[in-house]
């Protein structure tokens, strides 16, 4: 039924094309400010394709319909799809073509390639007007097509946003906004553009709810070397917002008038702006009103590089998380075989227990709960209609987080919860042994993720196996679980900066197997970039463990680990035990005892 609602909307949207003079028209997974994650208004790709994962672009032919998503999701994409009639292009796999090849082949000159320039980031649409003008392809950005069929389509979100304590954040707004205009002189501009949600919200230390899990609020920054325009919805403007703005010379202006806004403006001096950053609309805008910079926002690494009052509180946080999952780790194997379970009933008694933790306020992205094959699917979400039951056998992946005044956090955990096989134990051995390895780095100042991401990969490796994902990426503080600069990954696409990991900065750690129709298997923690010794040879620099919950030694194989990871092993579940037990029932603390003798 769904697979015939999409080849319909495909039908119409074609149509619409047509009477448009348009002949391709292209739907990333974005909203007006290149997010990760976006609220329902945005999910036009999913509309159009029935393909929910967070990442995919959809291409609409006459002759035919691609969507191209990364490794991640080519198992649930390949699900989805069926029955659609779209083809599923594998991102970075030997003989795919990217959209850019793809469409340089397939367009035709004198033809005209659409999309909406406000939900494509400027450097792509920069790269795609490009390579289609040497083959005579006119681009048209200014038309949202889906718009116009999507009849029930949800309302822009509008939430009010929440100044922050100041206390927690570190540093004042008038602060951040004094180290941004020094990096702002660095470059040799005067202005800054600035659209990136979470960015924003660091910068002047408020948060809102207009993007599920991300407490971001939808608007745009322009600053000067003496104010800051706000643009954001009226309805998400308060009383107390109007108060801080004024106290921080910040000056408030409606979310839509910010075309009109660029055109008008008298510059006196050059606009910073970050085209990944930055929609196609707004960057057609600026470049036709002023001189530009384009590089990449200073706010993104003041922002990664957390301050001591954010990593305290962090701790505690994360101590806090800790708590609530390997509590429910308790219950979970306490129970399963007692009651009726499924993976869908499993996330949400986690959720549950996450909202009545102290400072809870959401959670940081929706829990993955994916049981034996289930978790092959590395960002598969499990639904009230739709989800697997979980039985006293196999194991049970939960990737999830939370939201806290203090902190986001990040965690994966595979659970055994009867006989397993002995490639599950291989696998399970070899997936902790990658993340013991990583954890244990010692590296010099001025390494990146690239540099450390073989240490995690290295026992899959040596079987011959992979995981088609980074290893690690940052995570945000009361914002975004994905955050950057840094991350720890071995592949780069063409033009990607890699970042050095700084001192204060945060990654998680989290290798896998994914073995489809069979298993998946992921251990996460997420670390702290930290200083160590300097000497002759450079400054030293190692990794500090926030995350301390149980690994499931009913799993582990020693025959697959060295002495080293046998020895990090039971000084961790030492480490777990002693953190965890004060806060825990007395039949939790005696099972957690239990759960961490050494190997």
């Amino acid at each position: 039924m769904e697979n015939e609602k999409i080849r319909e909307r495909l039908k119409l949207l074609k149509s619409e094309m047509k009477a448009n003079g348009i002949d391709c028209y292209m739907m990333p997974t974005s909203d007006f400010h290149n997010s990760e994650y976006v609220d329902r208004y945005f999910k036009v790709r999913e509309y159009f394709s029935n393909f929910t994962g967070s990442n995919g672009t959809l291409v609409v032919r006459e002759e035919e319909t691609g969507l191209w998503t990364d490794g991640r999701y080519f198992i649930q994409a390949e699900n989805e799809l069926s029955g659609t009639g779209i083809t599923l292009f594998r991102m970075l796999e030997e003989g795919v073509p990217t959209i850019e090849e793809y469409l340089k082949k397939e367009m035709k000159s004198g033809e005209t390639l659409g999309f909406d320039g406000r939900v494509v980031d400027c450097k792509s649409g920069k790269k795609m007007e490009k390579a289609l003008k040497e083959k005579g392809v006119t681009v048209c950005y200014e038309k949202d097509l889906a718009d116009r069929i999507w009849a029930d389509r949800p309302e822009l979100p509008h939430h009010k946003v929440m100044m922050l304590p100041e206390e927690i954040c570190g540093q004042t707004c008038a602060e951040k906004l004094s180290h941004v205009r020094e990096k702002m002189k660095e470059k040799g501009a005067e202005y800054f553009l600035l659209s990136k949600l979470d960015d924003l919200m660091w910068l002047l230390n408020i948060r809102g709810k207009d993007v599920n899990c991300n407490p971001v609020a939808l608007s745009y920054g322009f600053i000067t070397m003496k104010e800051m325009y706000f643009f954001i919805q009226r309805e998400a403007v308060t009383e107390k917002l109007k108060e801080y703005a004024s106290k921080y010379h910040i000056i408030l202006k409606d979310y839509f008038e910010i075309t009109e806004f660029l055109k008008g403006f008298s510059y006196d001096g050059k606009v910073l702006f970050d085209s990944g950053n930055l929609n196609f609309s707004l960057y057609k805008t600026i470049k036709e009103n002023a001189e530009c910079v384009d590089e990449k926002n200073p706010t993104e690494l003041l922002k990664a590089v957390k301050n001591p009052v954010e990593l305290q509180n962090m701790r505690k946080v994360f101590l806090t998380d800790n708590v609530v999952v390997t509590k429910f780790i308790y219950w979970l194997k306490q129970n399963v075989g007692k009651i009726p379970l499924n993976e869908y009933t499993a996330a949400m008694k986690l959720d549950g227990m996450r909202r009545e933790a102290e400072g809870f306020l959401d959670l940081s992205f929706e829990t993955i709960s994916g049981y034996k094959e289930n978790a092959a699917m590395m960002h598969y979400e499990a639904t009230e209609d739709n989800h697997k039951e979980i039985a006293p056998e196999g194991m049970l992946l939960v990737d999830s987080g939370g939201q806290y005044m203090g902190g986001t956090t990040d965690i994966t955990r595979t659970i055994v919860l009867g006989k397993i096989s002995e490639e599950e134990k291989k696998h399970f051995s070899a997936v902790a042994a990658g993340m013991i390895r990583l954890t244990n780095a010692k590296f010099l100042y001025g390494c990146t993720g690239r540099n450390l991401d073989i240490l995690a990969r290295g026992p899959m490796w040596e079987m011959n196996i992979d995981y088609k994902c980074g290893t690690g990426h940052g995570v945000g503080y009361i914002l975004n679980v994905h955050e950057g600069p840094q991350g720890i990954r071995w592949k780069y696409a063409d033009g990607q900066k890699e970042a050095v990991l700084e001192e204060g900065m945060n990654v998680t750690d989290e290798p896998g197997v994914y073995r489809e129709g069979s298993h998946g298997i992921r251990t996460e923690n997420v670390l702290l970039v930290r200083k160590g010794e300097k000497n002759a040879d450079g400054q030293f620099m190692y990794f500090e463990t926030l995350t301390f919950v149980p690994i499931d030694r009913e799993a582990l194989d020693k025959k697959y680990l060295t002495q080293t990871d046998i020895k990090y092993l039971n000084e961790y579940h030492e480490e777990v035990y002693r953190r965890l037990s004060p806060h825990l029932a007395k039949e939790e603390a005696e099972w957690l005892r239990e759960v961490t003798l050494p190997l």
